[in-house]
């Protein structure tokens, strides 16, 4: 078994023991490997290996990846900050954005497909205005945008726990909101949040979709 497919296989399992200890089960998280700055090959390994869900987060590297590798059949997630000027091209091979944070990607990935694609709201769980997510105060108002745009589904909410703060108190408070979100978007279930350092609490609050990157991976290249 090679390294990469021994790193699979134990998230895996550690996946699976976290949703049998949150009485879930296994079958309805979504294990989402992120590539970043790894090459096409690793995303070509990890496919002969089961995996079908792909993770990036720079448009720069994720348009030729995936070009590269049309003939897989993969489901890629952008994963990263979005400009709304590159929000056009990132629909071409994304079939998830995890990153809507604000109207204006609203407005530019709105009506671009006919075929839905489908988003989650980033929350901001931080005190920093700099940091990507909207703000919990001024989620409502990005709910109503996007419901009431074309051509988005609005799957639910995505955040990353902040530095100093519990994990899993940090997922429980997306949780919270996620539940006063379905008040206005009933069907707008999903939880996006758990990476490589905090998976386990992310599943027992809830996850629905994990964002897994080095403890699957390995250690990343230098950017190119």
């Amino acid at each position: 078994m090679t390294p990469l497919a021994e790193r699979l296989e134990r998230v895996t399992a550690e996946v699976a023991d976290a949703a049998r200890a949150a009485g879930r089960s296994p079958a309805d998280i979504t294990t989402i490997v992120v590539t970043k700055f790894h090459p096409a090959s690793l995303v070509r390994e990890l496919a002969q290996l089961g995996v079908t869900d792909v993770g990036e987060n720079r448009h720069q590297d994720a348009g030729p990846k995936a070009a590269e590798l049309a003939d897989l059949a993969l489901t890629w997630h952008f994963v990263g900050q979005l400009q709304s000027k590159k929000a056009r091209p990132v629909l071409e091979y994304a079939s998830v954005i995890h990153s809507l944070d604000r109207a204006s990607l609203v407005t530019a990935l709105a009506g671009e497909r006919p075929d839905p694609v489908d988003v989650f709201l980033q929350l901001n769980l931080t005190d920093d205005p700099g940091r990507g997510g909207v703000a919990e105060n001024e989620l409502d108002v990005l709910v109503d945008a996007v419901l009431g745009a074309s051509g988005l589904r609005l799957l639910g909410l995505m955040a990353v726990a902040p530095l100093g703060e519990e994990p899993r108190a940090a997922f429980a408070r997306v949780r919270a909101a996620s539940e006063r979100l379905q008040k206005s978007a009933p069907e707008a279930t999903c939880l996006s949040m758990g990476m490589s350092g905090d998976f386990r609490e992310a599943v027992l609050e809830g996850a629905t979709h994990l964002r897994i990157g080095t403890a699957i991976t390995g250690n990343r290249p230098a950017a190119g």
